[in-house]
């Protein structure tokens, strides 16, 4: 267990040379409590078979001692989104499960059954702000922007550990903007065209 209470900061990092856009990846790196390096990036090609990297798009964390996770799904440009997903938490696959149909934030949170915990995840007061929970133990996350931000914060409560931090990380890197419904609404037009082109 990682003792609850502390906060923590991912500083994005930014490439040496010229990139092609096609080939970038945005990724953030930081200390996360006692559990020391943490990397999330995104997209993460290794997450996808290559034969599925024209649809599908992944995001990674991996660290020092914390347990990996992963999410691909249908890609919003270098996000995947929460469509055709599939979510890895500590090399398990997970489920989850949402209401579109929702009109409040509560209603139209994802809940995720990851290696025998139920999780909820929720948008809060604005696109920028998110919290992972469970019973006894939360992490409350916030983007400096919401597109490729500087710095991705974190608040734990609770008796948070390795997983949940891993989980609320790499949820971060996932588009989750239909976790409202005046974010669902917003981004129906790209959703519903990049859907087409699948």
């Amino acid at each position: 267990m990682v003792s609850g209470g502390f906060s923590f900061e991912l500083r994005r990092g930014e490439p040496t040379g010229q990139v092609r856009v096609r080939d970038r990846v945005y990724w953030w790196t930081g200390e996360v409590g006692n559990l020391g390096g943490v990397e999330l990036a995104y997209p993460a090609r290794e997450v996808v078979p290559v034969a599925d990297q024209g649809l599908y798009v992944g995001t990674a964390v991996r660290g020092d001692s914390i347990p990996p996770s992963t999410f691909q799904g249908l890609g919003y440009t270098v996000q995947p989104r929460l469509a055709r997903g599939v979510l890895t938490v500590a090399g398990q696959t997970a489920t989850f499960s949402r209401s579109a149909w929702s009109t409040d934030r509560r209603g139209r949170a994802l809940r995720i059954a990851a290696l025998g915990r139920e999780y909820t995840y929720r948008e809060e007061s604005g696109k920028r702000h998110h919290t992972l929970e469970r019973a006894g133990a939360s992490v409350a996350m916030t983007r400096s922007g919401w597109k490729n931000p500087k710095t991705i914060s974190g608040t734990t409560a609770g008796a948070t550990d390795s997983v949940d931090l891993s989980l609320a990380i790499l949820l971060e890197g996932v588009y989750t903007r239909n976790l409202s419904l005046g974010g669902a609404m917003i981004s129906a037009p790209g959703r519903i065209f990049s859907r087409v082109g699948s």
